[in-house]
């Protein structure tokens, strides 16, 4: 004879979503917890890699402020290879600033935009140029990553002068900079981009390399 109570299965149907409810909430509250205190170290990871990206482009130049967060709004569709405003890093030592990392963006590469970060020092010369993001084919176009080859390096201590204009090109054009066997769209992008992104530096020195006003250093990349 069965003398179990005629609601005893949705009873037990309660109980488990209770017992449910309640892990889920354990497991939400144990979440933000982890999150609560791992959040602050990811982003200290995050700003460390950032910074590191801004330092390995300038050459060894001595500074003391904190570029990643002294900055100013750039924004010049030609010259830059973006219709949206980019970020100008400015780097001190003292009360002079000794150069700027300037992002740009190479509009026009075989797969698609490459991101740039341009050094260039108070003089007007490269210190150097990184890609910060592409989408080329691997063992080919992505050759234009440090990672990847010492191609990008050919940029360090060049000026706008230095080859002269018409020798801001890939050599395959009568230009100054090697191309890669097979790629050449994407090197022939980059080598126009620094020559912008230099021109636009020379065009605006005297805001760029100005004193910083009293708000610098405030803001957040």
């Amino acid at each position: 004879m069965d003398t179990r109570s005629p609601d005893s299965a949705p009873r037990r149907a309660l109980r488990a979503g209770a017992v449910l409810a309640i892990a889920a909430a354990c497991a939400a509250g144990l979440v933000a917890v982890v999150n609560r205190y791992t959040e602050p170290r990811i982003a200290a990871v995050q700003r460390a890699q950032r910074v590191a990206e801004l330092t390995a482009v300038m050459g060894g130049i001595a500074y003391d402020n904190d570029p990643l967060s002294d900055i100013v709004s750039v924004h010049d569709p030609e010259l830059l290879g973006s219709e949206q405003p980019l970020l100008a890093h400015r780097v001190r030592l003292g009360e002079e600033t000794v150069a700027v990392l300037v992002n740009a963006v190479a509009p026009d590469g075989y797969a698609g935009p490459v991101r740039l970060l341009v050094a260039v020092d108070a003089q007007g010369r490269l210190l150097g140029v990184r890609v910060l993001e592409h989408r080329e084919t691997p063992g080919l176009g992505d050759l234009i990553d440090e990672r990847r080859s010492r191609w990008i390096h050919g940029f360090d201590g060049r000026a706008l002068d230095d080859p002269p204009r018409a020798r801001w090109q890939v050599r395959k054009d009568g230009g100054d900079f090697d191309q890669f066997t097979g790629a050449t769209v994407t090197p022939r992008a980059i080598v126009r981009a620094v020559r912008d992104a230099l021109e636009y530096v020379a065009r605006h020195h005297d805001e760029l390399f100005g004193a910083a006003p009293a708000s610098s250093g405030s803001g957040t990349p």
